[in-house]
């Protein structure tokens, strides 16, 4: 006769069965039949009716005897790391660890995804799932991560627009160089002491804003990730961490997969995103900036086309993207697009008036 037992409540975690099935026991039907027969314990009790739920990182489940490894429940986290902690979890200097900011009650093994220097701030996140960790990182997947950058001295246009397009770097170890990939900058602020941009990049070189901008001769006053892909930075304080919400992680883990398979040499090619249309600009310039070198935007003088219309790229012929558009702490700035055509000299993208 089976016996009753007290694991009816379904708020404990997943069912037993599929518990098993996930630890490599058999399938999840196999599963059912072995706890129907009487040789699955839970913390000692025998379980053999269903259904039954159980939380396996602190449940003892045995088969026969022998307890079940259960797999490592996959946990995501969201850190704004604060400047002065590195990245890394074994720092031979035995400086602050980013990682120790994160107090999880199941002590997962985490790891974290890509890099902010010791000197910059903003969203780092954390996680044991491997797989996605590689397609957020890995350049042949393109995941574009977006930083509000604050440089020293007021920028001119044509320098936005050339980092833009690329420059140049040279590998400090290997003495090699090569170009940036193109990048989206929408200018946030400028004036006479300083300039601050939104930099929107795909690919992730060591400190390479601050190498990029250092070249250019404007140091780096300030350097803040606000978001990786989908996922933005919001809802923390400085050094506080949380967990992604079912929502932001489904957005994250859908850009991280929206790849297809070429018909020819089998390479991920990373598929199409989709692109906001561009919006009429009517705002009038502020006092005190710059309005670029072919004059303000329609509404307030002539020298470049309206924004309107779907996204579109370069007139060269480069694929499309849309411009950053991210929350931050408490700024709240929105980027634009690039313009379809050219229609005379640029100036570049202006943020929201404040």
């Amino acid at each position: 006769m089976n016996a009753p037992h007290d694991y009816s409540d379904d708020a404990r975690g997943p069912r037993l069965q599929k518990v098993l099935a996930e630890a490599g026991v058999g399938s999840r039907r196999a599963c059912e039949e072995l706890i129907e027969s009487g040789v699955v314990r839970v913390n000692g009790r025998r379980v053999d009716t269903l259904p039954a739920w159980v939380n396996p990182e602190t449940d003892r489940i045995t088969v026969d005897g022998r307890r079940i490894a259960v797999a490592a429940r996959h946990v995501y986290i969201m850190l704004f790391k604060p400047r002065g902690t590195v990245c890394t979890n074994a720092d031979p200097e035995g400086r602050p660890r980013a990682i120790d900011l994160v107090k999880h009650p199941a002590k997962p093994r985490l790891y974290p995804v890509g890099r902010l220097d010791i000197d910059s701030s903003g969203l780092l996140l954390l996680t044991n799932d491997g797989e996605l960790a590689n397609r957020l990182t890995h350049p042949r997947y393109e995941m574009h991560k977006t930083y509000e950058v604050t440089v020293r001295g007021s920028m001119p246009d044509e320098l936005i627009e050339k980092l833009e397009s690329g420059v140049f770097l040279h590998n400090r170890r290997t003495g090699a160089g090569s170009r940036t990939a193109d990048s989206n900058i929408v200018l946030l602020k400028r004036d006479r002491e300083r300039t601050r941009v939104l930099v929107e990049l795909t690919e992730g070189r060591n400190r390479q804003i601050r190498r990029t901008m250092l070249n250019l001769g404007y140091p780096v006053k300030k350097l803040r990730r606000v978001a990786l892909g989908p996922l933005r930075l919001k809802g923390l304080a400085i050094g506080m961490w949380r967990e992604l919400t079912p929502t932001e992680l489904g957005a994250l883990r859908a850009a991280a997969f929206a790849t297809t398979k070429t018909a020819t040499d089998g390479r991920p090619v990373r598929a199409k995103r989709r692109t906001a249309p561009k919006r009429t600009d009517e705002r009038r310039s502020r006092p005190g900036v710059a309005s670029g070198r072919g004059g303000s935007r329609p509404g307030t003088s002539s020298g470049r086309s309206a924004r309107s219309g779907p996204a579109s790229g370069r007139a060269s012929g480069r694929a499309s993207r849309s411009g950053p558009s991210t929350r931050s702490g408490s700024s709240n700035q929105r980027g634009g697009t690039r313009s379809n055509a050219k229609a005379g000299p640029r100036s570049p993208r202006r943020g929201r008036p404040r």
